[in-house]
């Protein structure tokens, strides 16, 4: 691998992680709790999870340039891992059984705090 793409990707981490610490900020401070973050398991991983209330949300951060490159960012694949990954992740903690999951997205841009896209997918769009 070249210099230039070890730095750019770098540089790509730098900004994942410094977008989901932003997103971790507003989740807080908009009274969610959040109950694990960077979760990797075989079935995929999952940036955060968060629950408010009768909510479990699992969220997948994406730190673009740019908001329409943010929001194409989550393909119908990873869509599929992140849902596998969620289940596994219930399943593994039935205290949670009994609340609602949903699919966020929360888009990191430098404009500005992030975007919070509540109910971003169902776990049966083709999941």
């Amino acid at each position: 691998m070249s210099r230039d793409a070890t730095a750019a990707r770098r540089s790509a981490y730098r900004r994942g992680r410094r977008g989901e610490g932003l997103a971790l900020l507003w989740l807080r401070l908009r009274g969610y709790r959040i109950l694990a973050r960077d979760l990797r398991s075989p079935a995929g991983e999952i940036d955060i999870v968060a629950r408010r209330g009768r909510i479990l949300a699992i969220i997948e951060v994406k730190a673009r340039d740019a908001t329409a490159a943010a929001i194409g960012a989550a393909s119908a694949r990873q869509r599929a891992r992140i849902v596998r990954a969620a289940r596994l992740f219930v399943g593994r903690h039935p205290r949670l059984a009994h609340l609602t999951v949903r699919f966020d997205l929360m888009l990191v841009t430098a404009d500005g705090w992030p975007r919070h896209l509540t109910d971003a997918w169902r776990a049966d769009d083709g999941a």
